[in-house]
């Protein structure tokens, strides 16, 4: 590593200064202090100190819901925690957060690190910070003007990752279970389940042909785009062997792994596929940590999703069901929507699709829309669906397009009385699923439709 000079420090206290002040504005400063610190110092990254224990978790899907959860574990466990969760997962955000938990030598005050990176930044920050652990969740289409394809976003990490870096790895993935191939790796999974099937059913699955020959792969068994266990018919690949499979019995509420020679059984945070996923990636990465499997279960008794990503309320005759749907992210809509109907019962559904903030119309780009499996929508149990925003009207051809009965749809621009369009006077599951930017809209949905059906007795 290079040694600390004028310009690091500069960096260093320019950019604790930077946070300073907007602390005092009443900012969050995720993003300023580190971009500061950059701009006066590029190799800030690498310069800056790191606990002696570093773990960066990426991929398209989870790393946020994987990273709160390992956070709230290993404090209860009386470590010292240095995280990104309150911002940024690019290099800036990850400068300001190391830099939040470094003294004015610049060196580290804490014990262990959890960073969120997101990976089209991952070549601006593993050769820099040179984690002991790089966890991937998965790797899909995501926000396709800004990432392309996701083999694409593959080959980037792969030049990022320091060559000492223990990879966890998905190895239901076909494509993040081929990272950094010449690294250390360990495995999980989940072995097959009922509700898998022989063959993809979804619009879209990034990885139908074998990586070694290009002969198109088979299943051994699939569960949702690419996701399942495959095989080359002529032998050149297969699905990795799992260091860490879980065998999941979604009816009773458990999981169960086998760690250091013991069968453990774990209680579900979720029964949703994609949340049963995070919390198998968290159970291997605290065993690859020495946590044990006690002390793992009591962790999850207080640690689970947070609430703007998932919360389920009742009031009255309804039951009102918050869950974040990333636009432009089709795997994950797909994920929820077929969470949704799964569902036992009648619901109505209210969508908030628009991503846009005030700086960023990000919203005028739907094409994601049609990568995203809006037919499971059409299912009969689905009995209202209410989609607010500036482009509600594209979403409902997506929906008729999608075989969605028309009658059962209906638009407003008017987001914050979109509510008022879904009934709370009878037996009734309301899902509102909403984009990142739309959490608190989707609170406050949540909150006028429970005070609703509490008046409608």
């Amino acid at each position: 590593m290079s040694k600390r000079g004028a310009r690091f420090y500069l960096g260093h206290f320019a950019g604790k200064l930077a946070y300073r002040l907007q602390r005092m504005l009443g900012m969050n400063a995720t993003y300023m202090p580190g971009e500061i610190a950059l701009r006066l110092c590029p190799d800030y990254l690498g310069l800056i100190g790191k606990p002696k224990t570093l773990i960066c978790v990426t991929g398209t899907n989870g790393k946020t819901t994987v990273c709160n959860l390992l956070n709230d574990i290993l404090a209860k466990e009386g470590y010292t925690l240095l995280n990104n969760s309150a911002g940024s997962n690019t290099n800036s955000g990850i400068a300001t957060a190391l830099m939040k938990y470094s003294g004015l030598s610049g060196n580290s005050r804490k014990e262990i690190g959890i960073i969120e990176v997101d990976e089209r930044s991952s070549h601006k920050i593993y050769p820099k910070i040179r984690p002991n652990y790089i966890v991937c969740t998965n790797l899909f289409r995501d926000s396709i003007t800004r990432n392309a394809h996701a083999e694409y976003i593959k080959g980037i990490v792969d030049r990022a990752v320091n060559p000492e870096a223990l990879m966890i790895l998905n190895a239901d993935d076909p494509i993040s279970s081929r990272l950094a191939e010449s690294n250390p790796r360990k495995y999980f999974a989940i072995d097959k389940l009922p509700t898998d099937k022989e063959k993809p059913s979804n619009i879209i699955n990034d990885l139908q042909i074998c990586p070694v020959c290009g002969e198109r792969l088979k299943y051994r068994y699939s569960r949702y785009h690419h996701i399942g266990n495959v095989y080359c018919p002529r032998g050149d690949y297969e699905s990795p062997k799992a260091d860490y499979p879980a065998c999941v019995d979604i009816p009773g509420n458990t999981l169960s792994m086998e760690l250091k020679g013991r069968t453990e059984k774990f209680e579900l945070i979720s029964n949703s596929i994609f949340n049963i996923y995070n919390q198998v990636t968290v159970i291997t990465v605290l065993d690859i940590l020495g946590i044990s499997a006690d002390r793992i279960r009591e962790g999850f008794k207080t640690g689970g999703i947070v609430e703007s990503r998932y919360s389920d309320s009742k009031a009255g005759k309804i039951e009102v069901i918050t869950h974040l749907a990333k636009g432009h992210n089709p795997i994950a809509c797909s994920c929820v929507f077929d969470y949704a109907v799964n569902e036992p019962g009648e619901k109505e559904i209210l969508l908030y699709p628009d991503d846009e903030l005030k700086h960023m119309k990000t919203s005028e780009n739907i094409t994601w829309a049609y990568d995203a499996d809006f037919e499971k929508l059409a299912a009969p149990e689905v009995v209202k669906i209410v989609v607010a925003g500036r482009r509600a009207e594209d979403y409902r051809l997506r929906l008729l397009l999608a075989g969605v009965d028309g009658s059962k749809i209906f638009t407003t621009a008017d987001e914050e009385n979109a509510y008022k369009l879904l009934d709370t006077d009878r037996a009734v599951k309301i899902f509102i699923l909403h984009q990142v930017y739309k959490i608190d809209m989707a609170g406050r949905a949540k909150e006028k439709l429970l005070k609703e059906a509490e008046a409608n007795g």
